[in-house]
């Protein structure tokens, strides 16, 4: 394998002219710079990647921490990641974890092993009081709203407020709403929007027309399953996920229910099929939010970015008499 003292013997210039070319540092006279390189050709050289990187003390590669990387909620983050990385010279590495506690952690040593030089959370499985020592060896930047970070998110509490006040100006009085995780930080975000909505109209809250551990088409099938069981049913759901939201209307049509007429659906995400559906949702910008998150690891500082949402009026919404 060739080594630098190579190109330098056989260009006739020291070896610290032939660093300078590699590195393209001016100074270096157009013709030795042409020599250099015609003698890299020939030899095929190739730098060694890692000692450059211990060398300059970075990776250029960013970590990208997320439970699943088929799930269009966290396609969609990503996307706007890579997007915006894609004029920089960060490499995006994406770390699924299956919500898996300990693979998450193996994924925030790396930064101590210098093997990337910061982490963008999507979404954890281990509480922050785990998570922030790791800012000694590497950028953090959160997509949900953290003190101690960088981050770039949804405001939960008003997104689910205003989709509930929605329902209810639709003359909607029994809602009920799925999540992922109970226990999750948006999770207890809407769960807190949920009670106070309802207490400041004067409406029962359910524990029954709540639906958690909802992720995909499967447990959007399953919630009309529960739903056509109970006594007193919900006339309206606020879903967390569009992929939810198309397994309620798969399984609501062969029960039988009509959407809108029987079920007023709103989703989360405003996912490109959504049109299809017609399916009215909640529009995060999640691509936003990604551009946003690599935004804050490329430049640093602890600036909090809160992203703006929109409810995207469609089909599966029917207004009720009072």
């Amino acid at each position: 394998m060739s080594t630098i003292k190579d190109i330098a013997k056989l260009a006739g210039v020291s070896i610290s002219t032939v660093s300078r070319v590699l590195n393209n540092h001016p100074y270096v006279k157009d013709e030795k710079r042409r020599k250099i390189l015609q003698v890299i050709e020939e030899l095929n050289y190739q730098q060694n990647v890692n000692a450059i990187h211990l060398v300059k003390g970075k990776t250029f590669m960013v970590g990208v921490v997320l439970p699943y990387v088929d799930h269009p909620y966290f396609q969609a983050i990503v996307g706007g990641i890579i997007e915006a990385a894609t004029s920089s010279e960060i490499a995006v590495l994406l770390c699924p974890t299956n919500y898996s506690q300990i693979d998450e952690i193996k994924y925030l040593e790396m930064m101590k092993r210098k093997q990337i030089d910061g982490v963008i959370i999507c979404s954890r499985a281990n509480t922050w009081e785990v998570i922030l020592p790791f800012t000694e060896y590497g950028s953090l930047v959160a997509c949900e709203l953290v003190e101690e970070l960088p981050c770039a998110y949804t405001d939960h509490f008003d997104a689910f407020s205003s989709a509930l006040n929605f329902l209810i100006k639709e003359g909607h009085k029994s809602i009920g709403y799925s999540v992922a995780r109970k226990n999750s930080t948006s999770s207890k975000v809407r769960f807190s929007a949920y009670h106070d909505v309802l207490e400041k109209n004067n409406l029962p809250i359910n524990e029954s027309f709540i639906f958690p551990d909802c992720i995909d088409i499967d447990d959007g099938k399953r919630i009309v399953k529960e739903l056509v069981q109970l006594k007193d049913r919900p006339t309206a759901l606020l879903v967390n996920g569009d992929e939810v939201a198309a397994g309620i209307l798969i399984q609501a049509k062969k029960e039988g229910l009509s959407v809108p007429a029987d079920l007023s659906i709103i989703g989360f995400d405003n996912q490109p099929f959504s049109e299809a559906l017609e399916l009215t949702t909640i529009d995060q910008h999640l691509n936003e939010i990604g551009k946003k998150a690599f935004d804050l690891f490329l430049h640093g500082g602890h600036q909090k970015v809160c992203v703006p949402f929109d409810i995207v009026i469609r089909n599966t919404v029917s207004k009720l008499q009072r």
